[in-house]
């Protein structure tokens, strides 16, 4: 079982930043992608961006804003959001795929204020 444990939330004004951690427990085994979802009130889950394959994907919407990075020594997976919108405004998760199973974070609120 792997567990990841999500951190860096909370509140910001418009045009401030954050950066989000995602912590797994052990990565011993073979990842596909990893990325970030977010969903906000009333909306459905949303990819934010995603790393597979050495390749990086991010959503119109955070394009030039977001930014994933790993750090491998750390099994740590990170969300930089500079610029960010009151639109922006969601629960963040991050997912690890792996193939066969998906692993998900507890998720975590961030909130962006006009």
């Amino acid at each position: 079982q792997v567990h990841l444990v999500q951190s860096g939330g909370g509140l910001v004004q418009a045009g401030g930043s954050l950066r989000l951690s995602c912590a797994a427990s052990r990565m011993t085994f073979r990842i596909n992608a990893i990325g970030w979802y977010r969903q906000a009130p009333g909306k459905e889950r949303e990819l934010v961006g995603r790393i597979s394959g050495g390749t990086t994907t991010y959503a119109d919407s955070v394009k030039g804003r977001f930014t994933i990075s790993g750090d491998n020594a750390k099994n740590t997976v990170y969300l930089q959001m500079t610029m960010l919108k009151p639109e922006d405004t969601a629960v963040y998760y991050c997912i690890i795929e792996t193939g066969p199973v998906n692993y998900w974070g507890q998720g975590t609120q961030v909130t962006v204020s006009s």
